[in-house]
């Protein structure tokens, strides 16, 4: 008889070849040629109003992360994807669960959207980086 392999044993394999590896290494901001180097030289800052700063190369493996100009247009699509998802999430979690208010509830969504703005941006352009790398 066959024994089922362990939940973490499948998932720690998939970690390491497969699909979880990349959406860590997008998660992370992590070059998607070498997977080591980092996109962002900085985190950036909302109170600050101070976007992240985004290397020009890898410093591991020297991989040009802008492709063309305008190459990052498309990771503002992205960037409004991952807003509205948030929004409609903190929507159904303030509105139906906690029972507020729609002016409180639209607060909230405002500053859920304000506080996550350099989140999306880092996350939108390493997505959109990712999904246009090829070897």
């Amino acid at each position: 008889m066959i024994r089922p392999k362990p939940l973490f044993y499948v998932l720690i394999l998939q970690y390491k070849n497969g699909v979880m590896s990349k959406v860590l290494n997008v998660v992370k901001c992590k070059c998607p040629n070498c997977n080591e180097g980092k996109v962002f030289s900085g985190q950036g800052n909302v109170f600050l109003f101070k976007m992240p700063t985004m290397n020009e190369r890898c410093s591991e493996c020297n991989f040009k992360f802008e492709k063309e100009t305008g190459f990052f247009f498309g990771a503002m699509f992205v960037s409004y994807a991952l807003a509205v998802a948030q929004m409609i999430i903190s929507l159904v979690l303030f509105w139906y669960f906690v029972d507020l208010s729609p002016l409180r509830v639209f607060t909230i969504i405002a500053l859920v959207t304000i506080l996550l703005s350099t989140f999306n941006f880092r996350l939108s352009r390493s997505i959109w980086i990712h999904l246009f790398y090829k070897l």
